[in-house]
């Protein structure tokens, strides 16, 4: 599923929300990416739209060694810059 938005700036405020057998989806992860150590984290960072908006927001996503960040999806937005 291609992505509707684009990170522009550093994701801070990462934290690992499950890992190991508390991720829920790790049989889909493994079965789709490939067998990893699969966690599951958080973070913010300014997103931007494909229509331009820019928004500054808690983002979601999977990410296992050696095959890296998947799956990220914007949780909610804090504040809104218009363009």
């Amino acid at each position: 599923m291609p992505r509707h938005f684009d990170i522009i700036s550093e994701i801070n405020d990462i934290e690992v929300i499950a890992r190991g057998h508390g991720v829920d989806a790790r049989h889909r992860l493994n079965r789709t990416y490939g067998l990893g150590n699969w966690r599951k984290l958080k973070g913010k960072a300014w997103v931007e739209y494909q229509g331009g908006r820019v928004a500054y927001a808690e983002i979601h996503w999977f990410e296992a060694h050696g095959i890296g960040k998947v799956e990220e999806k914007i949780v909610r937005e804090f504040r809104r810059e218009e363009q």
